[in-house]
């Protein structure tokens, strides 16, 4: 899930050479922190929302699949 993730991204940004991925997953659920440049954010992020839903609801249900949930947050790259 974690190359899902990877993939879909580098694909969305327009520096992806920033691009960093930390997993921070626990038995029941797969937390996925995902830091891009600040100006790529709005790309992941998409109109309304509609982009990240889109990823999270896929996530979702890989992770249901195995029992497990899934969450993905977005921060720009330098913010703590």
């Amino acid at each position: 899930m974690k190359e899902f993730i990877a993939l879909v991204v580098r694909q969305l940004v327009d520096k992806p050479e920033e691009f960093q991925l930390r997993d921070a997953s626990d038995a029941r659920t797969l937390r996925f922190r995902v830091e891009v440049h600040p100006a790529d954010v709005g790309k992941l992020i998409g109109r309304s929302g509609h982009t990240i839903q889109a990823i999270r609801s896929l996530l979702s249900a890989a992770a249901s699949r195995h029992g497990k949930r899934a969450q993905v947050e977005i921060v720009a790259r330098g913010a703590a």
